[in-house]
């Protein structure tokens, strides 16, 4: 009985100390300072590293990669207070040096019924007016990269973002306006 109990107490303890173990096992992290917004260069002044307990789920950097993230720029919107993930920062900024990005809301019954992606090569071709009029020759018709798709403030419209060179994002603007241009998802193949 006493080696039983003795046995009883020890196993209490180990499992005592392997729980709190396990909660209290924490990393260094990186996490933000001072909000970021998309697009900006991140500054060290930006950034501390922190210690959490985290999820093996939860794709956090490391702490002592935080001088590495020094000089890139943020992906996305990122929250002073918020923990950075590899997904939170890039190397380029979108659109880049010499190109745009320009909006074209359109329906439904203008898209292509296989849903468009971001990084999709598309075209963006003008349509027929009103009357049915058709230019001579060759549909205007700009190539484009999409950059991300949101819901339009019309119902039943999609807005599509696309990348395309800094001097067509005007006409494509202008054509785009109009509503008569219509999308054409080029092969995915690459």
């Amino acid at each position: 009985m006493v080696v039983a109990s003795v046995a009883a107490v020890c196993l209490g303890a180990l499992l005592g100390a392997w729980a709190w173990t396990s909660t209290s096992n924490t990393h260094d992290v990186v996490a933000v300072r001072a909000t970021i917004a998309r697009g900006e260069t991140i500054d060290r002044a930006d950034l501390m590293t922190v210690q959490v307990g985290v999820d093996p789920g939860l794709r956090t950097v490391a702490g002592g990669s935080l001088n590495d993230l020094v000089g890139q720029r943020a992906a996305m919107d990122m929250a002073a207070g918020s923990l950075v993930t590899a997904e939170s920062v890039t190397r380029s900024v979108i659109p880049p040096s010499g190109q745009s990005v320009v909006g074209v809301a359109l329906p439904r019954s203008l898209m292509p019924g296989e849903p468009v992606q971001a990084g999709d090569t598309v075209r963006i071709v003008a349509t027929p007016g009103a009357q049915g009029e058709v230019t001579e020759g060759r549909p205007v018709e700009v190539t484009a990269t999409v950059v991300g798709l949101h819901p339009g403030a019309e119902q039943d419209k999609t807005v599509v973002s696309v990348m395309v060179p800094k001097d067509e994002a005007g006409e494509l603007a202008a054509r785009a306006a109009t509503g008569r241009v219509v999308l054409v998802l080029d092969s995915r193949e690459r």
